[in-house]
């Protein structure tokens, strides 16, 4: 058994190995997956001198804690939290090396939702269609971390100046609101022109109940200018889907391929890392444009 991997001590609320995920499987019903904020999991990459494209650990809200069998460099980014090497206290956005066998424990969240380990060498689990990265959706990929799971790392090829190639990372502040850009259509005309008003005027809150799936929004229903229901059709992220509830949902990396809601418009992608640290509660504001 090599003694390139880290065991899991503590699972947290959810955590999942992500890459920037398998494209080009939406034809095969396929989910493209990946970390929701890729710009954190590209830059803990580069701090610990990984490819931008290796696997990373996605937590939430309350983080997790990971056993080394070898000595290892370790960034965590993404949603701002304290971080421990066997009880004392480590830096948060930075490498930092973990002696074999010491606890690395990222804890919870103080501001944002969602956080990224990188470990030199990569998580290296089975790659499934080019991507290691777990899908909620349809299953593919490694499932969920749980307790006492071993997880492989590939080989550390990081030098000591890749990984000082980072002087001042630039990591954006969880979002106190979100405005989200978005260009309506492609099924706009099923709303009546006061819905349409209500989507770009009116201000939208988080709801809890939403996870790598979808952004569900509290809010005011928009009203149909036509009833029944489309014929599935093709779904691309960003997508905002409107369920017969009025309110709208906003498609993340695990969404469905096809969809049988009518889309009202459609997420710059831009904007989709920020959506990634909104915790419930966050007012979200949508800005059309062309």
């Amino acid at each position: 058994m090599t003694d390139r991997a880290v065991v899991v001590v503590r699972a947290g609320a959810l955590t999942t190995v992500q890459d920037l995920g398998r494209v080009g499987y939406a034809h095969l019903g396929v989910p493209r997956s990946g970390a929701l904020d890729p710009a954190a999991a590209r830059l803990v990459n580069r701090l610990v001198g990984n490819p931008e494209t290796a696997a990373v650990l996605e937590t939430t809200v309350d983080g997790c804690a990971l056993r080394p069998r070898c000595a290892v460099t370790v960034a965590v980014g993404g949603a701002p939290c304290p971080v421990r090497v066997d009880g004392r206290p480590a830096a948060w956005g930075t490498a930092v090396r973990v002696p074999a066998g010491a606890v690395l424990d990222v804890g919870a969240a103080t501001r944002g939702l969602r956080g990224y380990v990188a470990i030199g060498g990569g998580i290296e689990v089975e790659p499934v269609l080019g991507s290691r990265s777990t899908d909620l959706l349809s299953g593919l990929g490694p499932p969920p971390a749980a307790e006492e799971a071993v997880l492989p790392l590939g080989p550390d090829t990081g030098t000591a100046a890749a990984r000082g190639s980072v002087d001042a990372p630039p990591w954006p502040g969880p979002p106190g609101e979100l405005v989200l850009r978005v260009r309506l259509g492609p099924r706009d005309d099923w709303f009546t022109a006061a819905a349409l008003r209500t989507l770009v005027t009116r201000a939208y809150r988080v709801s809890s109940a939403g996870n790598r799936i979808g952004l569900r929004l509290d809010g005011p229903a928009l009203e149909r200018a036509r009833h029944g229901e489309l014929a599935s059709e093709g779904m691309v992220l960003g997508a905002v889907q409107v369920p017969p509830d009025g309110r709208p949902v906003v498609f993340l990396a695990d969404h469905p391929t096809t969809g049988g809601y009518p889309v009202v418009g459609v997420v710059r992608g831009a904007d989709l890392g920020r959506v990634a640290q909104a915790v419930p509660g966050t007012p979200v504001r949508f800005t059309p444009v062309r």
